[in-house]
């Protein structure tokens, strides 16, 4: 009895003694009201950052639908070159007169995959492309459109001391490049000039009364035939079969050797100062290649061969060879 008297009276001196005009929950009930009241004013102050306003329209984080590739960006980004077509669409009161798609997001009618290098140069002005970036000119164009000035001059060509264009997204491979490139254009420059001048004259192989402009270089003949062999390996049902003669090697040396009869649908407009493998020859005889490099003082200086049987005959023996050789030819 006394331990239960003891824990009513506890139980009391918790509630608190009654005042006039006040519960015993007053000062709690007034905390908790105090409390609401912060919060709503949190929300709401919240609720007016995120929102746009009448004196900002849009809101901090935008998305963008660019010819159908979807971007996300902040607005500081599309207002951060002042004059540019970004800045004078997303700084205007009038957010009504923009172009939305289905889902909200503002639409521009424009390259979708080249819009990124200009997203990026919005970002910090500042111009990264890929290595051997090949639509130089394309983005140039759409630096035009969105009124950016400044890349417009980063992506235009610039003249080298060699009066050469600069930064050309179809220059030659280091590799590929010919240490006498340049006496090489030169000379033919010079042997054009004879030709065409009166009684000008020009000798393709060494002697004569015109300058020697041949250049060295090599040459690779190759091509995939198929033979029969019988069972005693010495009869022979079909000698060969060749399918295409390839051609690697320099483009101006294989278009001088074998000129019309070079096939160059495979690698077309490639710069004669490039390499290739991919050319082939009209004509299947090897003998008429042979010819026509001999013609141009080509001779050969080496020859490889690799054969494998893909199938034999199950009642005559006969095994089905094909074979690949390459014959390299060389010009001094």
């Amino acid at each position: 009895m006394d331990g239960l008297k003891i824990m009513r009276h506890r139980t009391r001196l918790n509630k608190g003694s009654k005042r006039p005009g006040c519960s015993p929950s007053a000062p709690h009930s007034q905390a908790l009201v105090g409390r609401r009241r912060w919060l709503t004013m949190a929300l709401v102050d919240n609720a007016s950052c995120a929102k746009p306003s009448d004196e900002f329209p849009f809101p901090e984080i935008i998305e963008l639908n660019v010819g159908g590739q979807v971007y996300i960006t902040r607005h500081l980004t599309l207002v951060s070159v002042p004059g540019s077509l970004l800045w004078e669409m997303f700084t205007q009161k009038n957010i009504h007169s923009l172009a939305r798609d289905s889902k909200g997001r503002f639409f521009v009618d424009r390259d979708g995959f080249l819009f990124r290098y200009i997203l990026d140069y919005m970002r910090d002005q500042q111009l990264v492309l890929p290595d051997h970036f090949p639509e130089r000119n394309r983005l140039q164009r759409e630096a035009e459109y969105f009124k950016l000035p400044e890349l417009v001059k980063m992506l235009s060509p610039k003249l080298s001391k060699q009066n050469s264009i600069g930064d050309d997204p179809c220059q030659s491979d280091p590799e590929e490049l010919s240490p006498n490139a340049d006496m090489a254009r030169n000379l033919a420059s010079a042997s054009a000039a004879l030709t065409n001048a009166p009684g000008g004259s020009f000798a393709s192989s060494g002697g004569g009364a015109g300058p020697d402009i041949r250049r060295s270089g090599f040459i690779t003949i190759g091509y995939r035939g198929t033979y029969t062999l019988g069972r005693d390996s010495q009869t022979d049902a079909k000698f060969r079969r060749v399918a295409r003669i390839m051609v690697c090697g320099k483009t101006s040396l294989a278009k001088e050797v074998f000129g019309d009869t070079l096939n160059e649908s495979r690698d077309p407009d490639r710069p004669p100062e490039r390499y290739t493998s991919r050319y082939y020859l009209k004509f299947t005889f090897l003998e008429q290649a042979f010819d026509k490099l001999a013609n141009a003082g080509f001779h050969m200086v080496a020859c490889n061969s690799t054969g494998t049987c893909a199938f034999a005959h199950d009642q005559t023996d006969d095994k089905i060879w094909t074979s690949y050789t390459e014959y390299v030819f060389y010009r001094e």
